[in-house]
């Protein structure tokens, strides 16, 4: 009995030796499990449009055409300056599209032959006659004339711009701001003039004048007319 208990007690150790060498079971570190990466669809750009009807995409067609139709006629009734205007916004906001245009516009045709009743000391084209030999003057530009540069409507012609150089103008020389629409228009004239040779010459100071090219003249002649059509011409003396 004794050495039956001896022997099963041995073979019990031998059969537990391995479990306890070995020691407690660890676990084995799992990380965690990575969400599975979803497959891109087609783009939903015009995932929008494609869940409309056929009739409704016929309708906003139709509206863009329209809309495309009374923007074309619109730009067709602007000017030459409101074009310029509207060009120059563009060139601000999205100068990549204007850049873009410009590439592809073939350069302007060299100048023809002189025209008769062209005058002989513009080159620019927008200069018109003057009264005397000294004030026949261009500015110089055979394309992007002075008097068409947005400068001129930003500080020379500036309604805004001209009350305050005028009101300041005035109070140095003790005037009046003039209401009546010619007397306003002749003063509105001169604080263009001064705007004008301040932003080209700089300050000349007292003594030292210079003469404004025809086409900037009657560019600010045509934003303040004279009633009479009566303008004064250059004068050394005066600012």
């Amino acid at each position: 009995m004794t050495h039956r208990w001896a022997v099963s007690r041995q073979l019990r150790r031998l059969l537990l030796l391995p479990a306890a060498r070995r020691g407690p079971r660890r676990r084995r570190h799992r990380e965690p499990k990575r969400p599975k990466k979803t497959k891109r669809g087609k783009s939903t750009e015009f995932s929008i449009l494609a869940d409309l009807l056929p009739e409704d995409m016929a309708r906003v067609k139709l509206l863009h055409a329209e809309r495309m139709k009374s923007e074309k006629k619109r730009i067709q009734k602007m000017g030459l300056e409101e074009c310029q205007q509207l060009l120059h916004q563009c060139l601000q906001r999205e100068p990549g599209l204007i850049f873009d245009i410009l590439s592809h516009t073939p350069d302007p045709p060299p100048p023809g032959p002189p025209n008769p009743e062209q005058l002989r000391w513009c080159v620019c084209r927008n200069c018109k006659p003057m009264p005397t030999l000294h004030e026949q003057k261009c500015c110089g530009e055979t394309v992007n004339c002075i008097s068409m540069l947005p400068h001129m409507d930003l500080y020379i012609v500036q309604v805004g711009v001209l009350r305050l150089a005028r009101r300041v103008w005035n109070d140095l020389r003790a005037e009046m701001d003039a209401q009546e629409l010619g007397e306003s228009h002749r003063q509105f004239r001169y604080a263009a003039y001064r705007q004008f040779v301040v932003w080209r010459y700089g300050v000349l100071g007292p003594g030292n004048r210079i003469v404004i090219p025809s086409c900037c003249v009657w560019k600010i002649r045509r934003k303040f007319p004279d009633p009479h059509e009566n303008y004064v011409g250059f004068i050394p003396s005066r600012v």
